[in-house]
């Protein structure tokens, strides 16, 4: 037993009253019953051979670029219409991949594959130049031949015989990047956003319990890089899903005797191809290149992006009306509440306990009549019971995982031992995808997938299915080190793809715990277990914006955290972050305090109130980012250097964040804290609460009293907000909040009208002086067609 499976030992001897004696029993028996299933069903480590590409022989041209040949192996290099450089070692190709969505991009066809120097070779097009060297090296550079990644020859180690399980060659790559790089994405990393020197592993995992900054991995790893230096912004995707290592050393910059020392990366695969996809530009072209690769991220519907509350632990249908009645009679707005698993019968997935809920239905209904709806969780496990149809109609689907001997798999969850639906088996997904068809007769509005990393509860060793159990890997077969890391997007897609079939006039709204690349085409995630107290509501905000550079813009934490009981005060300065953030949820464990707003006194009900409105007030901007990030792939939340990656010190500015382009949030992260230091890019901002502004770039200091947390507007910035008033021609309720440009200087905003799912049109509109006075106009003329607010003169 290791260290990590001792302190995993610890926690369950801790969570013995949570779990239960007769779960932890199992959950031992699961632990040795797993090591005997892959010890028969994986080969034990065997000989290998160690080998590198060897010398250049010759290439090949090809669409986009070409084949270049070495003495031991191959490398194909192709330019994209839109710029993006796919590298596959070994024959890897582009398809069959999870992560791509449609068609792979077609190439471009001025690039042009020629003789390098020194024997090497070289692709040039018109966004990016790839130099490959005649041992196999391969530099991605800038048009005008600035280097922003240097990847050495990769190394594989082969197995001298096949194995029977087919696993292929290990391999490791290690890269090179200007010293003053930095760091960002890789999933979500709760120490985040910038990445320090460390090994990060990419493995979904339940941590088990809770989590806080500095927890490695987490539920959703995905080998997934943003670069920043001065040189320029690159995004490298390694399009491998088996387990792996990355380890990071940032450079210096005058290292040694004057000479800069490189920033550096290794890439280490347990199997599966190495080829990646590297993405050059200004980060809002890497972003939206990343999108055009993997898929424009799914648009909750409207009322997902207002405030929702959930509890793990809701008694009954009676206590959700008490809840719901509380937040109305204290005129609290309230969009949803979300259902865990106790409101199951016997913890069952696609069930409902009907002594506790006996007209779920008729509460769905009558809550909706509030404006309020129900949101359920959905974990992947069924329990094995013979004789119920969820689990019968699966086993007749052929739909659950089986091990390398044909059996079914098991695992101890909270229902007890259950089987798992194999999302990498089309036919899986589609039986699975119909069940959703119960929980909407239930009432319910959305949903939240749990525990599908997999997670399963064993005493010791990895908290998820044997590596050895057979996945379909849609048509590929495979087991589950290939399976394990796409477990949840596939499930993501059976759960995305089912709601649209089964409600084609609405849009589906669904988050999930763990994922992987590409995620953001099903729905969200959220931060999953974080710990309550400070250190884990800065992880929360370092959740959110690494996951955003990875192209997953719709997340936010557990506010006030997921364990414990949060002082009124942080809970206050938790809660003032999530209004600012895409998913604005409470939640807490069923042994933690409760999460409403009145239960930490009046002052902090009265302060939360605001907040609340606050978020409503801004719900079509939100709407608005959440429409932006689909088409260009920009997050709601994106880090100060957004705009500006070559102001080294906004790089390294972590504790605050960009809302789209028009705000800046300066949370509070630390008890006490009446000011706090705010780090200004180039501009004047308004401090929306005072009116003053700032002159930027630079650090000021800003009051931050326990009744707001500093926000920003930039100057000349339009925002749709919510409003009283309705204009002809205009969208109800809607106005236009403008802050004054500087004088001289001019600015705009858009906002983007939905008129039914699917047709939505973006109106821009630019904003200056004219005469002395504030104006708007609409981008292609005619009337405004909004109330306009303007502010700050």
């Amino acid at each position: 037993m290791d260290a990590h499976d001792l302190e995993r030992s610890v926690k369950w001897v801790t969570s013995f009253r949570t779990v239960g004696a007769a779960r932890v029993l199992r959950s031992v028996r699961a632990a040795w019953w797993r090591r005997r299933v892959d010890a028969a069903g994986l080969a034990g480590p065997g000989a290998e051979r160690a080998r590198v590409p060897g010398a250049a022989l010759g290439a090949e041209p090809e669409p986009g670029g070409g084949l270049v040949r070495f003495a031991r192996s191959s490398l194909r290099v192709r330019v994209a219409a839109g710029g993006a450089v796919f590298c596959g070692w070994d024959g890897a190709v582009p398809e069959p991949s999870y992560a791509l969505a449609g068609p792979v991009p077609e190439a471009d066809e001025r690039a042009v594959l020629e003789p390098d120097r020194d024997g090497g070779w070289r692709v040039v097009s018109e966004r990016v130049l790839v130099a490959v060297s005649r041992h196999g090296a391969v530099e991605v550079r800038t048009p005008g031949g600035v280097v922003l990644r240097r990847d050495h020859p990769p190394r594989w180690w082969d197995p001298v015989e096949a194995a029977a399980d087919g696993a292929g060659p290990r391999w490791a790559q290690r890269s090179e990047v200007p010293a003053d790089a930095r760091f960002f994405g890789l999933g979500g990393r709760s120490a985040g956003p910038r990445l320090r020197d460390g090994v990060y592993r990419l493995w979904n995992e339940d941590p088990g319990g809770s989590f806080g900054p500095g927890d490695d991995p987490l539920y959703i790893t995905m080998p997934v890089q943003l670069v920043v230096a001065d040189a320029g912004t690159h995004l490298v995707f390694h399009d491998n899903p088996w387990d792996g290592r990355v380890t990071l050393w940032e450079g210096e910059e005058g290292a040694g005797s004057g000479h800069d020392r490189p920033g550096r990366c290794e890439v280490r695969m347990g199997g599966g191809p190495l080829r990646s996809w590297v993405i050059t530009g200004p980060p809002a072209r890497v972003l939206r290149g990343w999108a055009a690769l993997t898929g424009g991220a799914a648009v909750p519907p409207a009322w997902a992006l207002g405030p929702q509350h959930a509890r793990w632990g809701f008694g009954d249908e009676e206590e959700v009306r008490r809840v719901v009645a509380g937040y109305r009679e204290r005129g609290l707005p309230l969009s949803a509440v979300h259902l865990d698993i106790d409101h199951y019968r016997g913890h069952r997935v696609f069930t409902v306990d009907r002594e506790r809920f006996p007209d779920l239905p008729g509460l769905a209904a009558e809550l909706g009549g509030r404006g309020v709806r129900l949101v359920s969780i959905v974990d992947p496990g069924v329990k094995a019971e013979p004789g119920w149809e969820v689990f019968d109609g699966g086993l007749a689907a052929d739909a659950f995982v089986r091990d390398a001997r044909g059996r079914v798999v098991r695992g101890e969850v909270w229902a007890g031992t259950s089987v798992f639906p194999d999302f990498t088996d089309p036919r899986a997904r589609e039986w699975w995808g119909g069940l959703y068809a119960e929980r909407l007769a239930q009432g319910f509005s959305g949903f939240w997938h749990d525990m599908n990393e997999p997670a399963a509860f064993t005493a010791f060793g990895e908290q998820t299915l044997p590596r050895s159990a057979r996945h379909a890997l849609d048509g590929a077969g495979g087991d589950h080190r290939a399976a394990h890391n796409v477990y949840a997007l596939g499930m993501a897609r059976a759960g995305y793809e089912a709601l649209r079939a089964l409600r084609p006039d609405e849009r589906p709204f669904l988050f999930s715990r763990s994922g992987w690349a590409g995620m953001q085409r099903y729905g969200g995630t959220w931060s999953g277990d974080v710990v309550t107290g400070w250190p884990g509501l800065r992880a929360s905000l370092a959740l959110v914006l690494g996951l955003g550079l990875c192209g997953v813009p719709y997340s936010g934490p557990d506010v006030g955290g997921f364990t414990g009981s949060p002082s009124p005060e942080l809970y206050l300065r938790w809660f003032q972050l999530g209004a600012y953030l895409p998913l604005f949820r409470t939640h807490s464990a069923i042994s933690a305090g409760r999460r409403e707003p009145w239960e930490f006194g009046q002052e902090v009900l009265e302060h939360a109130g605001a907040a609340l409105r606050e978020r409503m007030r801004l719900l079509p901007y939100f709407l608005t980012l959440a429409h932006l990030a689909r088409m260009t792939g920009a997050p709601y939340v994106r880090p100060v250097w957004w705009r500006s990656p070559e102001d080294r010190a906004l790089r390294d500015c972590e504790d605050q964040f960009l809302l789209g382009d028009a705000l800046l949030v300066a949370p509070v992260l630390e008890p006490g804290a009446e000011r706090r230091a705010v780090r200004l890019p180039r501009g004047r901002w308004y401090d929306v609460a005072t009116g003053r502004a700032y002159e930027g770039p630079g650090q000021v200091l800003v009051d931050a009293p326990l009744s707001r947390i500093p926000v920003l507007a930039r100057a000349g910035a339009l925002i749709p907000v919510a409003g009283a008033s309705v204009c002809a021609g205009g969208a109800s309720g809607v106005e236009l909040e403008v802050w004054a440009p500087a004088v001289g200087r001019s600015g705009g905003g858009v906002v983007v009208v939905e008129r039914s799912v699917g047709d939505v049109e973006v109106v821009r509109f630019a904003t200056g002086w004219r005469d002395g006075v504030v104006v708007v106009e609409r981008e292609g003329g005619g009337e405004v067609g909004y109330p306009v607010r303007v502010r700050g003169v």
